[in-house]
């Protein structure tokens, strides 16, 4: 099947401004882009709900590091908003209160056109701010359970933001227990650098990563405070997580064998 490309009409304000975006379809998926051929966000057609690409999964290996299921009440929180599969996920898989922090207002309105992104209701925030704004001026510390990053411009050439200000108001806005995962990309990325300045904040021994996928993502995840279980309560969660969401794309166990604990020896310094 040929892809087929829409664009995304942007609102007065944000013309010549931001990025536009762009919707593409493919052999029964539908991708974001940014303007660009990268992909910023997939959704498969016949199964919307279906965490479709491998890097959004790792990223979700975050519930790993969490008691299994979640209380209702617990605060997840997406910052770029993609093609909202996270923000989704938290909401409706996992009923969790859910904030997505997202720039661009294109993003937002391909979102709900063509992602199947919700209106706002009593669980679900979508705000149009920039991220760093939100975590220091609207976040209440201490009150995020579970934070995902994924920030990226229409070149996905690094994160947009990336700096140890940024993962010290990532850090501040955890709960005890609280964990973070951010997925790291782009031609310009370090993979090594953005790490080190992750532990410099967290503290080595509350960083992790996942092996890398196929196409370059590598998910980091940071906690604070976190108390890592034996392995014997990790594969419970792993079956929890599993049984309960399994049919989503999640393959929980399999998971297990990708983290490994940072280490700064074990990651070469070279950019990619």
């Amino acid at each position: 099947m040929a892809a087929s490309k829409r664009m995304v009409t942007p609102p007065a304000e944000a013309a010549g401004v931001l990025p536009p975006v762009t919707i593409s379809e493919y052999e029964g998926v539908r991708y974001l882009h940014l303007g660009s051929i990268w992909v910023q966000g997939a959704m498969r057609l016949r199964k919307p709900d279906v965490i479709e690409l491998d890097y959004v999964q790792r990223m979700l290996a975050s519930l790993l590091w969490l008691p299994q299921p979640l209380p209702g009440q617990a605060l997840a929180v997406q910052l770029g908003l993609g093609a909202g599969a996270i923000t989704r996920f938290t909401h409706g898989a996992l009923g969790l209160r859910t904030i997505a922090v997202e720039l661009n207002p294109l993003v937002i309105n391909a979102c709900r056109l063509w992602f199947h992104l919700p209106e706002d209701g009593p669980r679900l925030q979508v705000l149009r701010m920039d991220a760093l704004r939100w975590l220091r001026e609207c976040a209440e510390p201490g009150s995020v359970q579970l934070l995902h990053v994924d920030l990226y411009d229409e070149d996905a050439a690094a994160p947009v933001l990336d700096d140890e200000d940024f993962y010290a108001a990532c850090h501040r806005v955890l709960a005890a227990g609280g964990v973070m995962a951010v997925n790291l990309f782009g031609r310009r990325a370090s993979f090594a650098a953005s790490a080190a300045r992750i532990a410099a904040v967290f503290g080595a021994a509350q960083v992790w990563s996942l092996r890398p996928t196929r196409e370059g993502n590598t998910v980091i995840v940071g906690g604070r405070d976190v108390q890592v279980p034996g392995r014997a309560e990790l594969l419970q969660r792993a079956a929890q997580i599993e049984q309960r969401v399994g049919a989503l794309g999640l393959p929980a166990r399999r998971w297990l064998r990708m983290v490994r604990p940072w280490r700064p020896a074990a990651y070469p310094a070279t950019q990619r």
